[in-house]
């Protein structure tokens, strides 16, 4: 997410196209135990709200916890099924949790083309070094100039490494994980062994700098990852394995397709098949690409790359700063999340 720009998936062909062959690169079968669980009315407790300019130049001023709260832009459902009414003029509620935590990009107040709306980003108020990350999600933002995201990032960027779990922008069906890595010690995708993912390579070297960030990327396969696809499946789980011997996998479960394992709080990701992305550590330095995570979940608006070429490119009308000025363009622009997990 902190990419000046991306490779974008609209605009470059798919040059590794895997079929879902059920095999798995991880050796060990090891059941993990849950460390840290992020769920309901204590979900912001351990949450940094980000209030400075956006890093990918976003039409979006990032709000403060009181300030998202009390403009109805970050809220916990109530325990009943009922709908939740909020200041920002939405009504949300989930089938998949009676109090999941919506992150909302305001979709009432007037705003010139061009200008900013507000929106909120938060970060993990602790770090992890490796470990199995999860997000159940519902709903994610969608629509024209939208740019959502989850992901972990290390410190003093991009030394620390990040590792884009969901991201993706505009209308793009399909989700787009993506490590960055800025060491002299070497991290691609393993492209000879592609057997061991299910998705499509767009770039293989995840080597990152300030001027060049389009890192090393992976698009999933399922038109359930992403966007309007995800959100009519009535969304799904996330998960990232983060091993510093196997390597960094990531996982989509659509809804009706999440692990029994895993909704029991003892997953065993050994037996979850084929990965949608998998960074091998034959081919990148783990360890010293990446550490001292914080998980980020955010949505921004235009930048530098849903704002780019690629945002005709991917099938909207117009001018991305001229869609900031439609509020009734962000009505489904929100995360509803039912619960955040990592384990060891």
């Amino acid at each position: 997410m902190h990419s000046l720009y991306k490779v974008c998936l609209a605009t470059l062909p798919l040059t590794i196209l895997v079929g879902a062959r059920q095999y798995s690169p991880l050796r060990r079968a090891k059941t993990y135990s849950i460390q840290d669980y992020y769920e309901g009315d204590d979900f912001f407790n351990d949450w940094d709200f980000y209030t400075g300019s956006d890093p990918s130049g976003g039409n979006v001023i990032y709000q403060s916890k009181s300030d998202a709260q009390s403009k109805g832009l970050a809220y916990v459902n109530g325990t009943s099924d009922s709908d939740n009414d909020n200041d920002n003029g939405d009504t949300d509620s989930t089938s998949s949790s009676s109090s999941s935590t919506v992150l909302a990009i305001d979709s009432t107040s007037t705003v010139a083309a061009g200008g900013k709306r507000d929106a909120v980003r938060i970060s993990s108020s602790k770090s992890w070094t490796g470990g199995l990350f999860v997000l159940d999600a519902s709903k994610m933002p969608v629509g024209c100039s939208t740019w959502p995201s989850f992901w972990t990032v290390g410190p003093d960027w991009p030394y620390g490494g990040e590792i884009d779990i969901v991201e993706g922008i505009n209308d793009q069906a399909k989700n787009q994980m993506t490590l960055h890595s800025g060491t002299s010690n070497a991290c691609t995708i393993d492209t000879d062994d592609s057997d061991e993912y299910t998705g499509s390579v767009l770039s293989s070297n995840c080597y990152s700098t300030e001027s060049d960030d389009s890192g090393c990327s992976i698009v999933d396969s399922s038109s359930t990852s992403f966007a309007y696809g995800f959100n009519n499946a009535d969304g799904g789980v996330f998960a990232l394995l983060w091993d510093n011997s196997t390597g960094i996998a990531m996982w989509h479960f659509a809804r009706a397709d999440i692990p029994d394992d895993l909704t029991a709080q003892a997953p065993t990701p050994s037996t979850w098949g084929t990965p949608s992305g998998f960074w091998s550590a034959k081919t990148c330095d783990i360890t010293d690409n990446f550490y001292e995570h914080q998980m980020v979940i955010d949505t921004t608006i235009c930048g530098n790359w849903a704002g780019s070429d690629a945002y005709s490119s991917s099938g909207c009308s117009g001018k991305c700063t001229d869609m900031v000025a439609d509020a009734s363009n962000y009505v489904d622009a929100k995360w509803v999340i039912n619960y955040v997990a990592v384990y060891q």
